[in-house]
Formats: structure tokens, sequence, C-alpha cells
């Protein structure tokens, strides 16, 4: 309990602890972020981590000065790029054992089966799709490994998925962050860009529950 309670106290705050952090470690920053990313792309059991509001809150920091811009954004879509392909590689090695319907420690069977369904209606642009939408995100590249799609297609969509996901909320953060209305109002800012991000997987289970229920 103790736990989520910190957990949700970071995220609500995640400016707060961000400006802390820049304060007490300097250009370690830099590392601490990619760290974030990477593991956040890259570990199928760390989903619950910030993405879209920490690269929106990053760049509110880059446009004060406290980063570099072009450094931060270079560094992250290096980062959420190696996070995929990790992931992918990771699928591909326990591929037998998902195949086998095994059960694999910290790894949800309703999160496969969410992204399953998110592949069967998108193909391989959900590498691309995922990258905007949580928990999917972090299992989009897991799947593609565990059903064998060709490395050169996943790595061109990861690329670009990268890109346009880093290079998106950064810039958006950088440009819009430090506008009165939006320093006023941060903490609704971070709520607004979390539940944008989770809105298609809301309708897509609503959706789900009326079909269900027709049928």
């Amino acid at each position: 309990m103790e736990f989520i309670l910190k957990f949700v106290d970071l995220i609500i705050h995640l400016d707060h602890h961000l400006n802390n952090i820049i304060e007490h470690y300097g250009t370690w920053t830099y590392a601490i972020v990619f760290l974030i990313i990477f593991c956040e792309t890259g570990l199928v059991f760390t989903p619950f981590l910030p993405g879209d509001s920490l690269l929106f809150v990053l760049g509110a920091f880059a446009a004060q000065g406290s980063l570099e811009i072009s450094l931060l954004i270079g560094l992250l879509c290096v980062a959420a790029i190696a996070g995929d392909s990790v992931n992918y590689g990771i699928g591909k090695m326990l591929s037998n054992k998902i195949l086998r319907r095994e059960r694999i420690p910290l790894i949800k069977e309703s999160h496969l089966e969410k992204t399953k369904h998110f592949y069967e209606k998108y193909g391989g642009k959900t590498i691309i799709i995922a990258r905007f939408i949580p928990i999917i995100r972090t299992f989009a590249p897991f799947l593609a490994g565990v059903g064998n799609m060709n490395y050169g297609r996943f790595l061109t969509y990861n690329v670009v998925g990268g890109i346009l996901w880093v290079v998106g909320f950064t810039l958006a953060g950088y440009f819009f962050g430090n506008l009165e209305v939006v320093k006023r109002n941060f903490t609704f800012v971070i709520f607004a860009i979390i539940f944008i991000s989770i809105l298609p997987g809301i309708i897509e289970f609503i959706r789900h529950r009326q079909s269900k229920s027709s049928t």
C-alpha cells in the first residue's frame, strides 16, 4: 500500500520530483531518465513507469534551460528504440513458453491478450500506434518477438514509432509546458496526458464489452 501511495505521489508531482533529481544529480539526470524510458519500453514487468507524462515534463524543464533539448531528445530516442529491441529479444527468447501457455512470473496474461487483439486489428503498425498507449507500449514489442516478426520489419516500425513518440511529447512540453496556464495547473495537465493516453484502451474495452453483450 505504501508503495502505491508513493508511486501515485510520484506521478502527481512528477515535476517536483524531477526538479529534485536535476538539482541533486545534475548531468546524471540524463542517465536516470534514459534508464526510466529504456525500462518502461524494454522490460515487460515495468509498464507502470511514467512515459508520456515524463517526456512532457522533461520538455518543459528543457524550455527553462535546466536540460539541453537536443541532447535530451537524442538520448531518449535511443532509449526508446533500444528498449523495444531488447523487449523483442526477450519475447523471442520466451516464445516457446508463451506458446505453450506456461505461466511466466510478473507477466500478466490479460495484458498479453489486449496486445494480441491490437495486433489482430492493426498488424505491424501496432509497434508505432502502441507507442502512444501505456501498457500496450510495453507489451507490443514483446509479442512481436513471440510471434517471430521479421526483425528488419520490426526495427523499421520501432525506429519510426520511437522517434515520433519521444519528439512529439518532449517538444509538446518544450513549447507548451511553460505557458502560465499550464504551469498553474500542471497536475491537471499530467492527469489529462495520462487520461488521453489510456483513452483508446478504454474505448476498445467498452466496444469489446458491448460486442460481447450483443453476442
